[in-house]
């Protein structure tokens, strides 16, 4: 099969919870091509470098530095409808020169045909809203089947036992879409059995839009600063070059590969990265969930939501 995988670009999880699915496709000797834009895509071309690719629209959006990211979310309305139509056009644009037998949205709303069997994944079927505005969850919720159902099939990364899932009533709710299909939690370290290392006591790892990333990298810094503990902080920024900085006690690094962040993940005593559904999967896959301080991006209730449902569990 010749197969075309697109992740979002909102933080890096949807791109690294992409990759189990492409390693899965290559060892089956499918035939992958990487679609996407900004620093998710540059996660992708430098884990898969020997890949084809293709480059997708890009959207633009950004949080607020506050707590609340209502208004960032209701401005960047506009641009999320032009963004999927763009993403729609392009696809019709493309399968005119190219053949795929398969194409994988990781929640780009318009990356679907009929002219191709295409797969939306998502573990958010049932979309989280701030507080005051909980009241608009089913609406929310049918407004997001309307996108699934235009898809042959929904691949929710999660167990079908709500008991036993990871996201809880983000995947789990009714009216369930007809197409959808619970195919397991995905994780870039799925098969890997790495040593651990121990050479720092505590591993911060960054994602997400900014300018939330960056302030949680301030905030880390400022923290740890404080500290005689062993520090390393992996800032979430594959598409900057690979540099290394000290200060201190603590190792900033703009990216690490799967294979080298593993071991320390395994051997430190200490995790602290967002409340992200992919993380969730990722630190499941490694059997380190007990030692991760799981700190959600203010403003978004699908993390709030989700350190809630892994602290009841």
């Amino acid at each position: 099969m010749r197969i075309l995988v697109a992740p979002l670009n909102w933080g890096l999880g949807h791109a690294t919870r992409s990759m189990a699915l492409i390693k899965k496709y290559l060892a089956s000797g499918d035939d992958v091509v990487l679609a996407g834009d900004g620093d998710s895509f540059a996660l992708l071309r430098k884990t898969f470098p020997t890949l084809p690719t293709v480059s997708l629209p890009s959207l633009d959006i950004r949080y607020s530095q506050g707590r609340s990211q209502v208004w960032a979310m209701l401005k960047a309305i506009p641009s999320i409808i032009g963004f999927s139509l763009k993403d729609h056009y392009f696809l019709s644009e493309l399968l005119r020169h190219e053949q795929f037998d398969l194409v994988i949205s990781d929640n780009r709303f318009g990356l679907y045909s009929d002219k191709v069997r295409c797969v939306y994944l998502t573990h958010q079927l049932f979309p989280r809203l701030p507080k005051r505005f909980r009241w608009l969850e089913p609406f929310a919720a049918w407004c997001h089947q309307k996108i699934i159902n235009r898809y042959a099939e929904c691949w929710v990364p999660d167990f079908e036992n709500k008991d036993g899932s990871l996201a809880g009533d983000l995947s789990h709710g009714i009216p369930m879409p007809k197409n959808v299909k619970y195919i397991g939690p995905l994780s870039r370290f799925d098969g890997m059995n790495p040593k651990p290392d121990s050479t720092y006591e505590a591993v911060c790892v960054l994602s997400g839009p900014e300018p939330q990333r960056s302030l949680f990298e301030q905030s880390l810094v400022e923290q740890y600063s404080q500290s005689e503990s062993t520090v390393l902080i992996v800032r979430g920024l594959p598409s900057k070059p690979a540099t290394k900085l000290r200060k201190g006690n603590l190792v900033l690094v703009s990216h690490l590969s799967d294979n080298q962040l593993a071991p320390f993940l395994l051997g430190c005593r200490t995790i602290v990265c967002r409340s992200g559904y992919t993380s969730l999967m990722d630190m499941a896959a490694l059997g380190v969930l007990p030692k991760v301080t799981f700190v959600p991006t203010p403003g978004q209730p699908e993390q709030e939501y989700l350190s809630e449902w892994l602290q009841s569990h």
